[in-house]
């Protein structure tokens, strides 16, 4: 297979510059062991499928690293890419008319049409900025339209420094029906995943930095309001989605770093540093195979998947079909499939 041609890195020339804080991250909770399940792995044209996602006949959607939109379907032929967002792809969600929602960083948040490939933004500025970091989206019953942006400071490529800033730059949206868009949420540590409860009664969001999942609660007497859902986290949370029995699915991109954490504490000056240095010279996630789905109502852990592999890792993206869970990375150019009964506690 032949390896995609990846974006020019940021230099220290082009990098943007970071404002770091002081910041002081959570402590770890441990989780229960979750099975070490095996993996089949799924070569994707461009590479590093960011995010992965089912429609309503069951053919799976990711998006690659070169823009690539990609079409699989599991028991029919290979992969095939259906159209180019000229940007990098993040979170998906298919629509109740069928359309492909994309969070694309730094194109925004588009919209495509599965049958022909075209292309449509919906948002691309918010407040009159710029939208560069749109994250995960979903749609509810109602046809109204949420969606997550992690950081209004930097675009995808320079996600570490999000990170290094210690922040709370990221937000959740609200696109309705009408056009309009309407901040709910902003403060939130690198916002990212966003599903929601099997009800619809909540929205359940991932911040990927303060390590939790919450519930913004859409209708009830909570309604307009958050409350946690797993906090304190031995890992960093990234995409989300609604297992078939209302499990709620999370990958865990890579375990909680405790050097990263002191050095969220400590002078900002060091992590200018940091970021001014070359990217073979920062630090680097640990590779793993993680994935943990959540009760949506306790929290408790339910069935997950935690174990290593040669040539996959960093879990940033998930969903169940085909009686198997299926994972998306930025750390592989392969989907991976888990049988989905391997997962079980």
């Amino acid at each position: 297979m032949t390896k995609p041609t990846k974006p020019t890195k940021p230099t220290a020339l082009t990098k943007p510059p970071i404002d770091p804080v002081r910041w002081q991250a959570p402590p770890v909770d441990p989780l229960p062991d979750v099975p070490a399940a095996s993996l089949t792995l799924v070569p994707i044209p461009g590479g590093e499928p960011e995010d992965v996602v089912v429609d309503a006949d069951g053919t799976l959607w990711v998006g690659a690293l070169d823009g690539g939109i990609v079409r699989l379907r599991p028991t029919r032929g290979r992969p095939e890419v259906i159209a180019n967002t000229g940007g990098r792809p993040l979170g998906l969600t298919v629509t109740r008319d069928g359309r492909l929602l994309i969070c694309d960083s730094p194109k925004g948040l588009l919209a495509m049409d599965p049958a022909t490939g075209r292309i449509d933004t919906l948002v691309d500025r918010i407040d009159g900025r710029v939208l560069q970091f749109c994250s995960n989206v979903t749609e509810t019953s109602d046809g109204t339209i949420y969606f997550s942006e992690s950081t209004t400071a930097f675009t995808v490529a320079d996600y570490l420094g999000a990170i290094l800033e210690a922040r709370g730059r990221g937000g959740l949206h609200r696109l309705d029906r009408d056009g309009t868009v309407t901040t709910v949420l902003d403060g939130l540590y690198f916002a990212n995943g966003v599903t929601p409860t099997a009800d619809g009664a909540a929205l359940v969001i991932a911040e990927t930095q303060a390590r939790r999942l919450s519930k913004y609660w859409l209708r009830g007497p909570d309604a307009g309001t958050v409350t946690p859902l797993a906090v304190n986290l031995p890992a960093m949370p990234d995409n989300l989605s609604t297992g078939a029995d209302g499990r709620i699915w999370c990958a865990m991109v890579t375990p909680a770093n405790p050097l990263a954490d002191r050095l969220a504490a400590g002078p900002p000056l060091l992590r200018k540093f940091i970021w001014r240095l070359p990217a073979r010279l920062q630090p680097k996630p640990e590779a793993v195979v993680w994935a943990v789905a959540f009760d949506p109502d306790t929290g408790e852990v339910v069935a997950g998947v935690r174990t290593t592999h040669p040539y996959f890792s960093m879990v940033t993206g998930l969903v169940e079909a085909d009686d198997a869970l299926w994972l998306g990375s930025i750390g592989a150019n392969y989907l991976g499939r888990v049988e989905l009964a391997d997962t079980a506690l």
